[in-house]
C-alpha cells in the first residue's frame, strides 16, 4: 500500500507558482528568484506534484508561534 505523502500531517502545503504569481510576489522585492533556497528535483514532494527544474514552489506551513508561515524554494537538479 502506497501512502500519499501530501496528506501526511508533517508535510506542509507545496504549490507550483504561476509566472503571474511569481511576478506579483517578487515585484517589490530587490531579490532575484534564482537566489531562492533550493529544493531538489529528487525530493518526494517535488516528484509528487510533478514540479520541474526552475519551478518556484510556495510552501505554506502552520506555526504555533507565527500562525501561517510562507517560504519559497526553486527546484534544482
Amino acid at each position: 500500500m502506497k501512502m500519499d505523502i501530501l496528506k501526511h500531517n508533517l508535510v506542509p502545503k507545496h504549490e507550483i507558482m504561476s509566472d503571474s504569481e511569481i511576478k506579483k510576489t517578487f515585484k517589490d522585492l530587490d531579490y532575484e528568484t534564482k537566489n531562492l533556497p533550493k529544493i531538489k528535483l529528487s525530493d518526494p514532494v517535488v516528484k509528487n506534484i510533478d514540479a520541474k527544474i526552475g519551478d518556484i514552489l510556495k510552501i505554506t506551513r502552520n506555526s504555533q508561534t507565527a500562525g501561517t508561515f510562507i517560504t519559497y524554494r526553486i527546484v534544482e537538479k
